[in-house]
């Protein structure tokens, strides 16, 4: 017998519906997609705006990797910080109209980073139950009190931070959520969080490059300043295509971070020549407005095209687009069928969302066809009828 247990715990999890294995994918990043060998059709992707594949973002990537080599060498304080990173951290700092920003290697690294920088054991942190992972881990692992209010329920959390007494209060909470894809509701949480003397900050990984004027996030879509939301992060593997992460915010929030950030200090900075290319994805998501227009139209050919067939939908005008399922065997019998059908939409289950609360995710991206959303929803057609316990 082992002294952990591993094949227990994984035999578990496999009978629970809850294991989890990985695609092998060949090619790019597309709408069609060579999938373990066979061609399918995706709808699970973060590519929100079709930029992962965009032959100006690839040829700058190639442009840089002669200029500065393909790794970045060393962390940001030792040599790692090139300039390709500086100019692109001033370019988003423009952008989202924040005094300055730090670049991160992931979205996950950023979170951490920053919450377990700005709280400690007299501090406290307040999270929308539905947050992401790394948002929820990075405040466990904070040494702050933890404290989870009610999804979107600024009462819920307004009682929580009248009753604390801690030095430091942050509100935390996913800008868009990355399984519901439904909008938290950041101007109540903002004047919430400055009349209780608490700071707010927002992950805006999915918001980012979508939602917003010329693609500026929840910040813009919402109209809040650095006062108002002074830590905004957003990731850049995601709408814009590339890889990475920032957190934008004041000079001092930004000094505190290069201080203090553990995941920003002791880890190698990403290679220059994504900094390089998602230069050139930032101008193409602030020119290029067609795409989020198109997106906004798939989206609702998509939600019409599912009222009219009776299915499901939970509530969201994002390009996720989840539908409720209930059950992890549920889900993922669906997810099997539109497989066989050659379209690819993931099965989410718990813990990622509650039990009794599995659904299939379904995300679209600018580079989708109408065509191809009216093939979803034909094939949907078909596997709801295939899989009669699933509720519609």
């Amino acid at each position: 017998m082992t002294a952990f247990a591993l094949d227990a715990a994984l035999a578990e999890r496999r009978e629970q519906s809850l294991y989890r294995q990985r695609l092998l994918v060949d090619g790019p990043q597309e709408p069609e997609l060579m999938v373990d060998g066979q061609c399918c059709l995706a709808f699970c992707s973060n590519d929100y705006l079709g930029l992962a594949n965009h032959p100006d973002v690839i040829n700058a990537f190639k442009k840089a990797t002669d200029i500065y080599g393909v790794g970045g060498g060393a962390s940001h304080l030792i040599v790692g910080h090139s300039r390709a990173h500086h100019q692109l951290e001033e370019e988003l700092a423009e952008f989202t109209g924040r005094s300055r920003v730090l670049l991160f290697s992931t979205g996950y690294m950023a979170n951490l980073g920053v919450i377990s920088a700005l709280l400690g054991i007299s501090d406290a942190v307040f999270q929308d139950r539905l947050n992401h992972a790394s948002l929820l881990d990075a405040g466990r692992l904070s040494g702050a009190r933890f404290q989870r209010y009610l999804h979107a329920d600024c009462e819920n959390l307004e009682q929580r931070l009248m009753r604390s007494t801690a030095h430091r209060k942050l509100v935390v909470t996913d800008g868009v959520f990355s399984m519901d894809g439904d909008i938290a509701p950041l101007r109540e949480l903002s004047k919430l969080a400055r009349s209780h003397d608490a700071w707010l900050m927002v992950d805006d990984a999915h918001g980012f490059g979508c939602l917003g004027n010329e693609g500026r996030g929840c910040a813009d879509y919402f109209d809040l300043s650095q006062d108002d939301l002074p830590v905004l992060m957003g990731t850049l593997g995601k709408a814009f295509g590339t890889a990475g992460a920032f957190v934008a915010g004041s000079e001092a929030l930004i000094e505190t971070l290069v201080q203090f950030a553990r995941t920003y200090i002791y880890t190698t900075a990403m290679p220059p020549a994504i900094a390089e290319a998602t230069r050139v994805s930032l101008n193409i998501v602030r020119k290029e407005s067609w795409r989020r227009e198109h997106l906004t139209t798939l989206i609702q050919r998509f939600r019409s095209g599912c009222e009219t067939l009776g299915i499901r939908l939970m509530p969201s005008s994002t390009p996720i687009q989840p539908i409720d399922v209930g059950s992890a065997d549920r889900a993922l019998e669906m997810s099997r069928a539109l497989a066989d059908n050659g379209i690819l939409v993931t099965a989410i289950r718990p813990p990622t969302v509650p039990q009794g609360s599995a659904r299939l995710r379904v995300t679209f991206s600018a580079a989708h066809t109408p065509e191809q959303v009216d093939r979803l929803l034909t094939t949907l057609e078909e596997v709801v009828r295939k899989v009669p316990e699933v509720e519609v």
